[in-house]
C-alpha cells in the first residue's frame, strides 16, 4: 500500500480539526485521508479527487468508515474549480497536493509506470485519456524526443537516448518497459550506469510528466485552489522533483507578492531520518504550506 509521505508534517499544516472543508486534490488510495479524516470535527467535509478510476474505486472501499464526511471525484484537479462548484462548495479552508506516482500505481506492471516491471508502455493516470507513453516513443522525431527528456527528465544524455530509441523502433515498435529501460541501459555510458539513481528514472519521468501534463496541470490546479480558498484556509503541496517544487515555489511566491498568502514553510520541509528509515521513497520529498491572508 501507498506509504502517506510526510503526514505528520501534513496534518500540523492543514489543522485538520479547525477546518469545515477540505480538499485532497490526489486522493489515490486514500493513505493521506485516512491520517486526516479522523481529525476532522462533526459536520466537516472531505472532498476526494482524483483522475485515476482504479485509485479512487480502492480508496472508496478503505473509506467505507468515513462515507458520511466524504465525496469522492473522479476528476483531474486542474478543475478544481469545477468539482467545487458542482457539489454546491464556494471556498474550501484546506487543500492539499501529494504529485506524482504512487506505489499503487507502480506496483501495477499494467500500467506501464515502473522500468523494473515489465509492461505495456501506457503511463496514463487516467486510463480514459488518448495520448500513452507509446505514442510518444514510437511516433516523435529524435529531436522531439530529445527535448522532452532534457526538459522534463533533466537527463544529460538526452539526444544520445533519442538517438538509440529511434534506430531501435527501425526493426520493431517498442511497447514495453522492459524494452525502453534496455534501450535506454545501451544508450548511457557505462560509467554513467553506476550513479545512485537508475539511468530510466530520468526518461520514465519525462514520459509520464508529458503524457498527463503533469506540469501544466499542476500550475492551473494550484493557482486555482489558491483562488477558492477561504481566509484563513491552508495549502499544502508535497513535491517529488525540482521541476514541480518550482512551480509550486514560484505560484506561492506569486500570490505571497500580491498580499493574498503567507508563505508557513520558508524553506522547504524534506522528511526526517526516521521517516526516510521507513520508507525510502520519501527521500525526495519536499512540502510546502501557505496561509490565505486576504480575499
Amino acid at each position: 500500500m501507498h506509504y502517506p509521505v510526510m503526514y505528520k508534517e501534513v496534518i500540523t499544516y492543514l489543522t485538520p480539526a479547525t477546518r469545515k472543508v477540505i480538499v485532497d486534490c490526489t486522493l489515490g488510495i486514500a493513505s493521506h485521508a485516512l491520517k486526516i479524516l479522523p481529525h476532522l470535527k462533526e459536520g466537516a467535509i472531505f472532498i476526494g479527487i482524483d483522475k485515476d478510476g482504479d485509485s479512487l474505486e480502492v480508496a472508496r472501499q478503505r473509506l467505507g468508515n468515513f462515507k458520511d464526511k466524504v465525496i469522492l471525484v473522479k476528476d483531474d484537479f486542474r478543475n478544481i474549480d469545477v468539482v467545487l462548484d458542482s457539489v454546491g462548495i464556494t471556498r474550501a479552508d484546506a487543500f492539499f497536493f501529494d504529485l506524482g506516482v504512487s506505489s499503487f500505481q507502480l506496483s501495477d506492471p499494467q500500467r506501464g509506470f515502473s522500468f523494473l516491471r515489465e509492461g505495456p508502455l501506457d503511463m496514463r493516470m487516467d486510463r480514459e485519456s488518448f495520448l500513452c507513453a507509446y505514442d510518444l516513443v514510437n511516433n516523435l522525431s529524435e529531436k522531439e524526443l530529445a527535448i522532452i527528456f532534457e526538459r522534463f527528465g533533466q537527463e544529460r544524455y538526452s539526444r544520445r537516448i533519442a538517438h538509440f530509441l529511434v534506430e531501435e523502433r527501425k526493426k520493431s515498435p517498442l511497447s514495453t518497459t522492459g524494452q525502453l529501460r534496455d534501450t535506454i541501459l545501451r544508450a548511457i555510458p557505462k560509467r554513467y550506469t553506476s550513479h545512485r539513481i537508475h539511468p530510466a528514472t530520468k526518461i520514465f519521468q519525462a514520459l509520464r510528466i508529458v503524457v498527463n501534463r503533469e506540469l501544466d496541470c499542476l500550475k492551473e490546479g494550484v493557482e486555482k485552489a489558491i483562488c477558492r480558498l477561504s481566509r484563513g484556509g491552508r495549502i499544502v503541496v508535497i513535491s517529488f522533483h525540482s521541476l514541480e517544487d518550482r512551480i509550486v515555489k514560484n505560484t506561492f511566491k506569486k500570490f505571497s507578492a500580491s498580499k493574498v498568502l503567507n508563505i508557513l514553510t520558508k524553506k522547504p520541509l524534506v522528511p526526517t531520518s526516521e521517516e526516510l528509515a521507513e520508507n525510502i521513497r520519501s527521500r525526495s520529498a519536499k512540502l510546502r504550506a501557505a496561509e490565505r491572508i486576504s480575499l
